[in-house]
């Protein structure tokens, strides 16, 4: 990579000056650098970096008459309305909620009137379930078949104003829990938070400046969020489907040659199960997050594409916290890796004094990006300026980290605790299961027991007392579950974490 002349520099300064440190300075500055280079490839063909910034603000100064001070928020799935609206609404000024697809309608209602949603930007897919939440505010179509309430016909009749905003945008992201409604985390932004995390991800994750990234996880979750903004960075071009599909998420890294493909674990299983995949020599780094990663599952893929995977911890609350590389998952399968670079890890008691190396207890991190708060009202424990993740979590002697299961997964059954994600890493590791999920069920004599609800390999028959015996063989008595139901499949969120509430009784 070329160094930047100084009166370039010079000028890339300019939107951060102007916009703060926002989605809409990244873009700025990668057109300025990279005009005529691809940006964003969807089902709806490519846009250069020229072309993603003119829309952007083609799309603020259409809104600017329009929002006041309400926020935006986006209900929209992975392709160029999405990226065109955060760009737009952060080059404004305004606050930008990202709304999960999988939302009810009174969910979204409940979210959009908390949040104070003003705009909502949504697929025309998603119009029934707005309509049904109750939801008064403006609304403007994203995906749609073309129309004069589109961003799109915005776009093409409104030509590009300068714009200084009075206030700098924040990026609402809900946390991902699979009950109740999420909430709004806010986070305080800066350059000193935010580079060393960077130069940690520079370090120890591949990606090469240009190189096609495909993007699989929904991008209001913080993990395709997060590499909207590195590829956007970057000056990557983003390849995004609408829907993901393990097949085509080949075929697209085979014919746009992608070098990096993000992906959630779920994801990763479905693409080792296609049959007669298409070859993919350019991938050179996968990376997975937004749940665990077992290690069965990182083995088997790295056997399959080689050792290109890494493991990324963090929350919706704080952001990355550690790294996991391929030479981690080899000689410690399961790990989420080490902290970032001037991020402290600490394994907490529950009177906050920290625990020996190998012993459990929760997460707590520091110094990265700050956690502000829930927009609801509320946060996260703090200890000594630490602040806790709601994961129960151990380091090794060699400083990685491993990650237990939620703080409210733990169960007490007959007086002993269990974590459920110890007895899901083993099931999910034999040759006859596809897919396993373990949680805690009421028990009238031990308070708590554990049950697995396992999806079986086709063709598979094996039975509840073969599993229980291949858990009693390799782990104390009290952490065989005392249930084993075989289902067809495990109902998931987009993310791929498992709706407990959902699976059968």
């Amino acid at each position: 990579m070329r160094p930047i002349r100084p009166d370039r520099a010079a000028r890339l300064l300019l939107p951060y000056l102007r916009f703060g440190p926002v989605p809409a300075t990244i873009g700025a500055m990668s057109a300025l650098r990279f005009p005529k280079r691809t940006a964003l490839i969807d089902e709806r063909g490519t846009l250069t970096y020229a072309e993603l910034e003119r829309h952007a603000a083609a799309l603020a100064t259409a809104l600017r008459g329009r929002l006041g001070d309400g926020r935006v928020g986006i209900l929209c799935r992975n392709h160029r309305g999405f990226v065109q609206t955060v760009l737009a609404a952060s080059r404004l000024g305004n606050d930008v909620v990202l709304l999960n697809t999988d939302f009810s309608a009174a969910q979204l209602g409940e979210v959009a009137e908390r949040e104070g949603v003003g705009l909502l930007v949504h697929d025309e897919e998603f119009a029934a379930a707005v309509d049904e939440s109750g939801f008064t505010g403006r609304r403007l179509l994203a995906w749609a078949e073309p129309g004069p309430d589109t961003i799109g016909a915005l776009i093409g009749a409104t030509e590009p104003q300068p714009i200084r905003p009075d206030r700098t945008s924040n990026v609402i992201v809900m946390t991902s829990g699979t009950t109740g409604t999420p909430k709004g985390a806010r986070h305080d932004m800066s350059l000193s938070a935010l580079l060393p995390a960077a130069l940690t991800h520079l370090a120890r994750v591949p990606v090469r400046h240009g190189a096609p990234i495909v993007i699989a996880p929904p991008l209001f979750h913080i993990l395709g969020f997060a590499y909207l903004a590195v590829g956007l960075g970057m000056g990557m071009p983003l390849v995004l489907s609408r829907r993901f599909d393990a097949r085509e998420t080949l075929r697209l890294i085979a014919d746009h040659r992608a070098d990096t493909l993000v992906a959630v674990p779920m994801m990763l299983q479905r693409v080792l199960d296609v049959e007669d995949a298409p070859e993919t020599p350019t991938l050179r780094v996968v990376v997975s997050g937004g749940s665990a990663l077992h290690p069965h599952l990182s083995d088997a893929f790295m056997d399959a594409f080689g050792d290109v995977l890494v493991n990324v911890y963090g929350a919706t609350e704080t952001g990355w916290a550690t790294i996991a590389t391929p030479d981690d998952l080899r000689a410690a399968p399961g790990t989420v890796g080490r902290p970032s670079l001037r991020l402290t890890v600490r394994i907490l008691d529950a009177d906050g004094r920290e625990v020996p190396d190998g012993e459990t207890g929760e997460v707590y991190t520091g110094g990265g990006l700050r956690f502000a708060g829930y927009t609801g009202g509320g946060g996260r424990r703090v200890v000594d300026g630490l602040t806790g993740t709601g994961d129960l979590g151990h380091l090794d002697g060699a400083g990685r980290l491993f990650i237990d299961g939620r703080a409210d997964d733990m169960i007490v059954s007959g007086g002993e605790n269990v974590f459920p994600g110890e007895v899901e890493n083993l099931l999910g590791g034999h040759p006859e299961v596809a897919e396993v999920s373990v949680t805690g069920v009421d028990d009238d004599a031990f308070g708590r027991r554990l049950a697995a609800h396992v999806v079986r390999t086709p063709g598979s028959s094996i039975t509840e007392d073969d599993l229980k015996t291949y858990v009693k063989k390799r782990l104390a008595r009290y952490k065989v579950p005392r249930d084993v139901r075989f289902v067809r499949e495990l109902p998931r969120t987009s993310t791929g974490k498992v709706k407990a509430r959902s699976l059968p009784g």
